[in-house]
C-alpha cells in the first residue's frame, strides 16, 4: 500500500515537505531565517561564500543557495516559506521567484496564476510529462 506521502510523488512539480524533507532540510532553512535581521541580510551581501560557512549546509545546498536554484534548494529540503527570504534579501517579489522556479516570465505566470493555474491535463502524473517526449 502507498503511503499518504508517497501518493504524492508521482505529481509534476510537487514536493512533499515532511518530516524527512525537514530533517535534511534543517540548516538551509536556518540560514533562510537568519535572513530576518538586517545585519544578516548586509553581511550574506556582501560575502555569500563567507557567510554560508557559519551554516552546515551540503555542498549541495551551498551550490544551490549561491546559484539561486530555487528547485534545487527544494529538492535539499528547503522550505519554500524560508526560501523567499534569499529572494527578498535580492530585492525580489515573491512572484519573481516563484515565476522564475516555473521557467515562465513574471507576467507570463501571473496571467497563468491569474486563469486558474496550469491545466490539470497532461498534468496529473509524471508519466504525462514523460509521454510529452
Amino acid at each position: 500500500m502507498t503511503s499518504y506521502a508517497e501518493s504524492f510523488r508521482d505529481i509534476p512539480g510537487t514536493t512533499v515537505f515532511d518530516a524527512v524533507k525537514s530533517r535534511m532540510g534543517y540548516h538551509l532553512n536556518m540560514f533562510c531565517m537568519s535572513l530576518m535581521k538586517a545585519e544578516n541580510r548586509a553581511a550574506f551581501k556582501s560575502a555569500e561564500a563567507a557567510y554560508l560557512d557559519g551554516f552546515a549546509l551540503t555542498a549541495g545546498q551551498r551550490e544551490a543557495v549561491l546559484a539561486r536554484d530555487y528547485n534545487r534548494m527544494i529538492e535539499l529540503g528547503g522550505n519554500v516559506f524560508f526560501l523567499v527570504r534569499i529572494g527578498a534579501t535580492d530585492g525580489k517579489a515573491v512572484l519573481s521567484v516563484v515565476a522564475g522556479m516555473t521557467g515562465a516570465s513574471q507576467e507570463d505566470y501571473m496571467k497563468m496564476m491569474l486563469a486558474g493555474g496550469r491545466p490539470i491535463e497532461g498534468n496529473r502524473k509524471l508519466q504525462d510529462w514523460a509521454d510529452r517526449g
